[in-house]
């Protein structure tokens, strides 16, 4: 994705099944589950560089000992500054002791985060402040153990207000408004009422304080908890939490809108919002990783028992596809082979907009991540010619030499890296004159492989604003003055905010819509805007069950090709003098590409949430009102 788009965060929970001994014995170190855990978020690094956290749980310990760890960073290098911290502590530990370098035991009493179960984060915040306060986990402290609480997510909700309002109606006064501090509390009031429940039940058993602490850690009901809590939730979501007794839990939004992932042998548990990260963590085979289905809960109990548990009513399976085009690694085997049905199902609009000259045709792609589906494009072009190939071989010209067969059969298509991204120039801060001259040279150009008869046919995973497209990209790949330019976007137009993770919340910054706006314009049709925007208006009072997008019909009077040709337009700054073309996927061609993974609100605002329309009205009220503010 050439536009610097903010999305996602990544979750890990491990649950070490054996004493800490045990893996000292096999592995040769205490340190076992903390080392996977570095493993697990450096290999889900791609999904937040906003910042990074780490908890542990330690369990049976004495009253008095700390059994409860964490620590976070919001710096460059998150995830490699909160591990180099938990390293210098261990290691001051060990050499103040060297002598308890075999003893588990010991290590576990008297270091910290050396326990039997941790929860890792790595977030890109879409809702907040990039402050340390903001950084998952979450933590709600309490002298009883079974009362506290461990929160981190992959998550937006499109409801946080009501969720507030459903607090303060319980009596709460939640200490601040983000998404994440108004689910822990509610997790945590309905986690308060269950251990009080229990508590009851002890004292009318005759059960002492002291062994009721035992007897309620084995009576939590964690299944009812997120049940009563997350009913009212409305968005995307993988929730993970821990409480300080020793139970876990990963809850997955009811229409699999954000990944989760778990593994379960004798030794662990864990979970992962990506598969290949735990395949290649703990080298284990593609099908012994399951996913986590949706409405659904994985739950380990502090004596290791696991289940997944129903939790909440399934909505239709609406999983992101956005995790297939860009947001995930592509070293998942069916995220890698969908990026590149992909890239050939969007060969044969690429064919017709060249007249099927491949030949006068340079094949490239930006940025890195585009590589896959480019690919797929690049085999979609060499089918095509082999099918040619095969034609003119058995046109019936039975007299070809072989020096002309080998010239037939020599004709491929011409892949070149054309661009390539200075990554040293990202960090660098101008004043805001002197920035866009700064951006046009983000990436350097290859010099001498196209012609100036040559398409030059450019993937990107998608086009979201465009600007990095008109202010860097467009500009560079003029001065190789080919005879035309095609922007091919892997996935289809994104017309509508997401609001379930993905930092796109304001409508106004899409291509797209100011692109359709453009038309509107043109047409004479700008009263569309007017009225939709009185529809938007009415509807503000009413049940999220009862809103429909109306937004929808400011795209309805153009196809999506007027579409595709303004946005060429818009890209297109006047100092750039080769032709510029844009070709984006279609909707059917997603769909055929990623069958199983039909989420696609921003391509069609078809939202899975009833919060989601709320959400796009939102966003659209404030664009027409000139307001900066987020839609959720």
């Amino acid at each position: 994705m050439s536009d610097a788009i903010k999305h996602e965060c990544g979750i890990a929970l491990l649950r070490l099944l054996k004493p800490l001994d045990y893996y000292k014995k096999k592995y040769g170190t205490s340190f076992y589950g903390i080392n996977k855990m570095y493993l697990l978020m450096e290999k889900q690094h791609n999904r937040g560089q906003d910042g990074a956290g780490f908890a542990s749980v330690k369990f049976d310990m004495e009253p008095g000992q700390r059994y409860i760890s964490r620590v976070r960073s919001n710096k460059a290098q998150p995830i490699q500054d909160i591990f180099a911290q938990i390293n210098e502590r261990l290691n001051n530990v060990m050499l103040e002791h060297p002598d308890k370098r075999d003893d588990a035991q010991w290590q576990k009493e008297n270091m910290p985060y050396l326990g039997e179960l941790h929860l890792g984060h790595v977030r890109y915040g879409t809702f907040g402040k990039n402050s340390i306060e903001s950084v998952h986990p979450f933590l709600r402290q309490n002298n009883w153990k079974h009362k506290n609480l461990i929160v981190a997510g992959n998550f937006n909700l499109t409801n946080s207000g009501q969720i507030m309002e459903e607090l303060i109606e319980l009596g709460q006064h939640p200490k601040e408004y983000t998404d994440t501090a108004t689910v822990m509390e509610k997790i945590g009031h309905f986690l308060d009422d269950q251990v009080e429940r229990a508590y009851q039940k002890c004292k009318q058993d005759g059960i002492s304080k002291r062994d009721a602490s035992r007897v309620i850690a084995d009576r939590l009901n964690i299944q009812k908890v997120l049940r009563r809590a997350a009913k009212s939730w409305d968005g995307g979501y993988a929730m993970a939490g821990m409480l300080g007794h020793g139970d876990a839990f990963v809850l997955r939004d009811p229409a699999g809108i954000r990944p989760a992932f778990y593994y379960k042998d004798d030794e662990i548990v864990v979970v992962a919002s990506e598969r290949p990260v735990i395949q290649t963590v703990f080298n284990v085979d593609i099908d012994d990783v399951k996913e986590l289905d949706r409405g659904h809960a994985l739950i380990v109990k502090k004596n290791g028992e696991t289940n997944i548990e129903p939790v909440l009513d399934q909505l239709p399976k609406k999983s992101c596809s956005f995790e297939r085009i860009y947001f995930s690694r592509g070293s998942d085997a069916d995220i890698y082979k969908e990026r590149k049905e992909l890239g050939k199902n969007v060969f044969p609009q690429i064919l017709k907009t060249i007249d099927d000259d491949i030949a006068n045709t340079v094949f490239s792609y930006i940025p890195n991540t585009a590589e896959t589906s480019f690919y797929g494009m690049f085999e979609a072009a060499e089918n095509f010619l082999n099918k040619q190939k095969t034609a003119t071989i058995l046109s019936g010209n039975y007299n070809l030499s072989a020096s002309e067969v080998t010239d037939i059969l020599s004709v491929r298509p011409r892949m070149e890296k054309i661009a390539v991204k200075d990554v040293k120039l990202r960090t660098f801060i101008a004043d805001d004159n002197s920035r866009d001259d700064l951006v046009a040279h983000v990436y350097d150009v290859t010099y001498g492989v196209v012609k100036q008869t040559d398409n030059l046919v450019i993937i990107d995973d998608s086009i979201v604003r465009g600007t990095t497209l008109k202010k860097s990209i467009i500009k560079i790949l003029d001065r190789l003055k080919p005879k035309k330019i095609i922007i091919v976007s892997s996935a289809p137009q994104i017309r509508f905010p997401d609001c379930y993770g993905i930092d796109m919340a304001k409508i106004g910054d899409f291509i797209a819509f100011k692109a359709t706006v453009e038309l509107l314009k043109e047409t004479n049709q700008m009263s569309i805007i007017d009225a939709v925007y009185a529809k938007c208006k009415k509807q503000k009072e009413l049940a999220d069950d009862q809103i429909q997008n109306f937004v929808k019909e400011i795209y309805a009077p153009f196809t999506d090709q007027q579409v595709s040709d303004k946005i060429a337009e818009l890209i297109q700054s006047p100092d750039v003098t080769t032709k510029v073309e844009v070709i984006y996927q279609t909707v059917e061609n997603l769909h055929k590409a990623c069958p199983d993974h039909t989420g696609d609100w921003y391509f069609t605002g078809d939202y899975p949430t009833p919060g989601g329309n709320r959400v796009v009205n939102l966003a659209f009220i404030n664009y027409y009102e000139g307001s900066d503010a987020r839609a959720y």
